[in-house]
């Protein structure tokens, strides 16, 4: 079995953290007998600056080919802040539309957890964000009084009705950024939540601010109840978003399973990366389970570090395996999460953030020795 699989190096760190990514795959991949071809697409900041070109059209039908993407890093100091992440990694979730935002939360033996008294056995658990809809529909703007005037009218209408206050004479700027969630985008990425709990520990928790935004996260609520009729087998429970930043510090053994709006998956699962041991050891997975998928690092691309060989590979290994494990080889996925776990409880070969000296390529050549060695 030969698995074609497209590689997007990308900026800063990139390069190097998933060149260690691939030699491990390569020696998962070697041990269970099936071989990866890489293709390697430059995208990213060079790219941009050279041809003025974010992500063409022509590349994202090619990419479109392929089950699985893999990705080092966007973002450089070169390019200002937002352009590079809209134009490449938002375009490509929602070209592809991967509607699954999938970060597993689980603490490695050997990592230290800043929760007194936690340990492996108490956090393991994974997050489904829902990864197109909510506040990144890219719907807002801004407008100034006597400016963009129909704009600013519109939002001068709503705020007026809203709360009764005359925003011309009160302000001569309003900014504005609309949440939407649909139906059919709510219920696809509830039901996949719900079918990786069946695979799991049969408990699914929700989380929404319903109590307060009523009518987008009531709706997400109302969705959440639907569908759960339809497995009678999970236990299930709601929590809102403040509530559960509060329970991943205190109580993290309570979940086995999340399933969040985009927006509030997105900031409980950075809290979810740091109770796992930081940004270094947080894969994470843009799923489409009927098209292509992509899978990278959490973290960013650290430009500072770039060409020091000295960033801790782990996370991006550990995406790896994610992305041996979509295109179905969940063996070769598990050995090299135990490889991940063998050096990091072996203590000689770490990099800096996990108080050791190895490189970032020496990390790499260790990770792959193992799993090549162990059975």
């Amino acid at each position: 079995m030969k698995y074609k699989v497209p590689v997007i190096p990308g900026d800063g760190i990139g390069p190097e953290i998933v060149a260690e990514g691939m030699k491990v795959a390569e020696a998962a991949a070697e041990k269970h007998g099936f071989d990866i071809e890489w293709t390697t697409f430059s995208l990213g900041a060079d790219h941009y600056l050279e041809t003025g070109e974010l992500v063409g059209e022509d590349a994202l039908k090619d990419l479109s080919r392929y089950r699985a993407i893999y990705l080092g890093s966007i973002g450089d100091p070169r390019v200002k802040p937002g352009v590079l992440e809209k134009g490449v990694l938002l375009a490509m979730r929602f070209y592809f539309d991967q509607y699954v935002n999938l970060r597993p939360v689980k603490l490695l033996e050997g990592i230290w957890t800043p929760l007194k008294d936690k340990g492996p056995k108490d956090i393991d658990f994974v997050v489904v964000r829902e990864n197109t809809e909510d506040f990144y529909i890219g719907i807002g703007g801004r407008a100034k009084a006597g400016r963009s005037r129909d704009e600013f009218e519109v939002a001068r209408t709503l705020y007026d009705v809203k709360f009764g206050l005359d925003v011309e004479s009160d302000s001569e700027e309003i900014a504005y950024q609309i949440g939407m969630i649909s139906k059919e985008g709510t219920a696809r990425v509830i039901k996949y939540a719900f079918d990786l709990a069946m695979e799991r520990g049969k408990h699914l928790a929700s989380v929404d601010k319903a109590n307060v935004l009523s009518d987008i996260y009531g709706f997400w609520r109302e969705e959440f109840e639907r569908l759960s009729t339809q497995y009678p087998e999970v236990k299930t429970d709601f929590n809102f978003v403040d509530a559960i930043t509060m329970w991943f510090v205190k109580n993290p053994e309570w979940f086995d399973v999340v399933v969040a709006p985009n927006m509030f998956g997105d900031i409980i699962t950075d809290l979810g990366a740091m109770i796992q041991g930081g940004l270094g050891l947080a894969p994470g997975a843009n799923i489409n389970p009927e098209g292509t998928s992509m899978f990278e690092p959490i973290h960013g691309s650290a430009p500072k570090y770039k060409g020091m060989n000295k960033v801790n590979p782990i996370a991006t290994i550990w995406a790896g395996a994610m992305l041996l494990e979509h295109l179905g080889e969940r063996a070769a996925a598990e050995d090299v999460i135990r490889a991940i776990e063998t050096n990091i409880k072996g203590g000689k070969v770490r990099t800096y953030d996990m108080g050791g000296s190895a490189t970032t390529s020496e990390v790499g050549d260790d990770i792959a020795a193992i799993v090549l060695k162990e059975i």
